[in-house]
């Protein structure tokens, strides 16, 4: 009889590791020490995947979140479905509706649908820690997670950014450290504003987003002096360890998309940004995507790596009805591109839907599934799709002494 232990290395990181869902890994883990030694090093090192154009996230259907795998080439020689078959609601989080998840070094920010409360996971250890706030979460406020690098064990915080107060301009600035379990006011920034979830991502630790910033100027006008105020685009980083906004750069698109166009971030694997761009030309929705070449301290650069034409491609009443879009995965060396359109077909429904675009003119749409409109929320969000690289990165505030394969929850939720 083949014992686990028997397997080839080759047979377990290749045919088995790679078609586990995410939040199966643990299982796996505790199935032997050697699985738990090849699955350590295949999250960490995820050579796989990279090899294989394979990505792996989570998506939200109805408020509950879903892990799915897509590889990018696989869908387009073979035609297979983006969304792993078996896929399926979170019994760890079934109790939970959730309207935001943000990613940063494998743990999970899941913003609950009534921004009550935050809860952050990770789901490769299966570990669970509830944040409560200083005050009450506001309705229009938007999160994020990083860490800073004082130490050789990384100690992540959240920033909240607030509107609620001063009607979409300025942004006031509370930050969370989980190793003191405390909340600290940074400030308010009268002249920022930032206009939603898809304008905000996580790269190493720090937090990049897309705002418009208010330059004021004055003018001598005969005997008296002209006060002028224009609003300016820029690309901010908030610094985790410094607890302040370090870089101010312009974005790589002019100012007029953000008038007329749809424009949001993303991450390209680890180390790099996206932004892409859909603007409409005489009936025609033309995308634009750009990636980082270099991201320094005070400097970045951009290289447009794809640009396509939709007008032949999708109706373009599809876009204009309604929508948003967010960029989920981006594939450099064959020029692909994978993004994810929300479309109202029903009055408290948004249709999902898979775009595949290549820069050879490959188009492929594929439908995920629904999501249910709440109309109680002011400010609703409703991003879909959270890119997730697995980590054993600890959030427990006390350690159970174990690698994870006992419960390693801070909090009893449900199970995995």
């Amino acid at each position: 009889m083949t014992m686990c232990d028997d397997l080839p290395h080759d047979l377990i990181r290749e045919k088995i590791l790679t078609n586990v869902p995410i939040t199966s890994l643990r299982a796996v883990r505790c199935t032997c020490k050697l699985w738990n030694a090849l699955s350590k090093e295949f999250i960490l090192g995820n050579e796989t995947s990279r090899q294989h154009h394979e990505f792996q996230g989570f998506m939200m259907i109805s408020n509950k979140i879903c892990p799915f795998r897509v590889d990018i080439q696989g869908i387009i020689s073979n035609h297979n479905n983006l969304v792993d078959p078996s896929t399926k609601k979170l019994d760890l989080l079934d109790q939970v509706e959730v309207s935001r998840v943000i990613h940063c070094d494998g743990l999970l920010l899941c913003v609950t649908n009534d921004n009550s409360k935050l809860l952050v996971w990770n789901p490769y250890l299966a570990q669970t820690r509830w944040i409560r706030p200083r005050i009450c979460y506001g309705k229009s406020d938007m999160y994020a997670i990083g860490y800073d690098n004082n130490s050789k064990v990384r100690n992540y915080k959240i920033l909240r950014l607030s509107t609620s107060h001063y009607y979409g301009l300025g942004i006031e600035l509370e930050i969370y450290d989980f190793s003191s379990d405390l909340w600290s006011f940074l400030g308010v920034f009268p002249d920022y504003k930032i206009n939603s979830y898809h304008s905000l991502v996580n790269l190493a630790g720090s937090t990049y987003l897309l705002a418009r910033v208010i330059r004021r100027t004055t003018r001598k006008k005969r005997n008296h002096y002209e006060y002028l105020a224009s609003w300016e685009n820029c690309l901010l980083c908030f610094d985790y360890t410094s607890e302040r906004f370090v870089q101010h750069m312009p974005p790589p698109f002019s100012s007029y998309y953000y008038y007329t166009d749809t424009v949001a971030l993303s991450t390209v694997r680890e180390d790099k940004l996206a932004a892409h761009c859909y603007g409409f030309y005489q009936s025609f929705v033309t995308l634009e995507f750009w990636v980082t070449n270099k991201i320094e301290a005070n400097a970045v650069s951009w290289s447009k790596f794809l640009k396509v034409d939709m007008g032949s491609m999708v109706p373009v009443r599809d876009f204009l009805c309604n929508w948003k879009a967010d960029l989920v995965f981006v594939d450099e060396e064959n020029k692909v591109a994978v993004i994810i359109h929300e479309s109202r077909n029903y009055s408290t429904k948004l249709q999902l839907t898979a775009y595949i675009i290549r820069e050879d003119g490959y188009f492929r749409s594929m439908n995920i599934g629904e999501v249910n409109l709440n109309f109680s929320r002011k400010f609703e969000v409703q991003h879909v799709f959270s890119p997730y690289h697995p980590s054993l990165v600890q959030i427990n505030r006390r350690s159970n002494g174990g690698d994870g394969c006992a419960n390693g929850h801070s909090e009893p939720l449900g199970r995995v």
